[in-house]
């Protein structure tokens, strides 16, 4: 099989159930949950197995799971197939956002992404995500979506949030506050 097909010479490009022309709206959004995907992949690859051997094979499954995001944003109609993320996908994050803020220290202000470089290998990710998150938003104005996907990128950037922060812990290098913060998030109890 060849790489290439030329079919999208034209500026189209093949989704599930048609032709869409490859800037839509649409192809956007998957898109953007691919370049993510490729983010995360590269911080990944910054990651020693011997301090992340609970994280590395959690993110190999979001990888796993922006795949399923591509897959149902690339869907014309939801009746051609059926989605890929489910809402259990949202509470797996969930549990995992918990595991790992519960061992970091408290914050009450805004941080700066930064630190060491998986934390900022992380914060990217997060950015990224976000951006997917307000493609998705905009394509959902206009056509179906799984809102599942929706709620999956929100979580997933929380997701980041968190272990860029465990990352920074785990490498002994503090989070910076913003020094023009006000206090927003509230003590761990």
């Amino acid at each position: 099989m060849k790489i290439y097909t030329r079919t999208g010479d034209a500026g189209q490009t093949g989704v599930i159930g048609g032709r869409v022309d490859k800037d839509d709206d649409r192809v956007e959004a998957y898109g953007t949950t691919d370049e993510l995907n490729s983010f995360l992949g590269q911080a990944m690859s910054f990651m020693d197995p011997q301090k992340y051997p609970d994280l590395l094979p959690e993110l190999l499954q979001v990888q796993h799971e922006l795949f399923d995001c591509g897959s149902d944003l690339a869907l014309l109609k939801q009746d051609l197939h059926p989605y890929k993320v489910t809402a259990d996908m949202v509470d797996a994050l969930e549990v995992w956002i918990d595991k790992y803020d519960a061992v970091t220290p408290d914050i009450t202000r805004f941080i700066l992404p930064g630190g060491g470089t998986v934390s900022s290998s992380l914060h990217v990710c997060r950015t990224v995500c976000r951006r997917a998150e307000r493609l998705v938003v905009t394509l959902a104005r206009t056509q179906e979506i799984n809102p599942e996907v929706r709620r999956y990128l929100n979580r997933l950037s929380d997701f980041f949030f968190t272990i860029a922060r465990t990352a920074n812990f785990r490498e002994g290098i503090a989070d910076v506050e913003y020094i023009r913060s006000a206090e927003v998030f509230k003590r761990k109890s």
